[in-house]
């Protein structure tokens, strides 16, 4: 029998990390409107309890690169709702800055905050995971494909995090748990609006965030930003029956900046 024919959606246990806001925030909202259990995890009480008010998620404070607080964090879910059947590693951030402006403190942090978030959560989950089958899916990003300017940490993590969705992919898909890996371009959550504030406020002609969004994106495809809504969609269909036979997947959702061709943006600038 597939994973497809196994039971009905509804009703599923879903854990999201970095569920307090953006993207992780949409993903709570997009599967509690469906029916299904869904508990968000991050450091800040607040933001959680904001989430968790307007959609019904269950907040669990934690720090996900902690193991011990991880641990304890899937207990108390599987000890309330029984299970775990998809987890969304969407914890991340940090490591804005070139290699040479970036000190061992820092290093650390932004490997902690983007790689090793992910990984403690998932070897917590795995165990529970692996009788009843599920899906992981981890939030990587354009970053993981591509290098920016001056964001080493954020860059070596995000390429990680790839890296770590093919090695659970190979390892834990024969016991029936499914790994995949989005990667979002620019995504309209409050990291990027303080990025676009700091960019308008250095940048000649710039004048606000709506006009710093439109520059940052005037060379993608579809010429604006995501909303977090659009990547919750991708998110829900990886960790959902209805995509059983990919696992190991990097699925990229960035309005198709990945296709440009970077040499060509000169032709296009002069009309040709």
């Amino acid at each position: 029998m597939s994973e497809a024919d196994t039971g009905p959606q509804r009703g599923r246990v879903i854990v999201i990390t970095g569920g307090g806001t953006g993207i992780g925030a949409a993903t709570a909202a997009r599967y509690a409107a469906e029916g299904h259990v869904v508990v968000i995890l991050g450091r800040r009480s607040a933001p959680l309890e904001e989430v968790a008010e307007t959609t019904g998620a269950h907040p669990i404070v934690a720090d996900v690169s902690d193991r011990i607080s991880c641990e304890a964090a899937i207990a108390e879910i599987c000890d309330r709702f029984g299970r775990v059947d998809v987890l969304i590693a969407n914890a991340g951030g940090h490591g804005f800055a070139a290699a040479t402006e970036t000190d061992d403190e820092a290093w650390a942090q932004s490997f902690d905050g983007n790689v090793t978030t992910a990984f403690t959560i998932a070897r917590a989950a795995l165990p529970r995971m692996e009788d009843n089958g599920g899906q992981i899916v981890i939030v990587s990003s354009l970053a993981g494909l591509f290098a920016g300017p001056s964001v080493v940490g954020y860059t070596v993590g995000k390429h990680a995090l790839i890296g770590l969705t093919k090695s659970l992919a190979r390892d834990y898909s024969q016991h029936g748990v499914r790994v995949n890996a989005v990667c979002p371009g620019w995504v309209r959550t409050p990291m990027a609006d303080r990025e676009m504030d700091e960019f308008a406020s250095h940048a000649e002609h710039i004048d606000d965030r709506e006009a710093a969004y439109a520059e940052i994106t005037k060379d993608v495809p579809m010429r604006r930003a995501a909303v977090p809504e659009e990547i919750a969609s991708v998110i829900r269909f990886l960790g959902s029956p209805e995509s059983s036979y990919i696992t190991g997947a990097t699925i990229v959702a960035d309005g198709g900046a990945h296709i440009v061709d970077l040499p060509t943006l000169g032709f296009e600038h002069a009309g040709m």
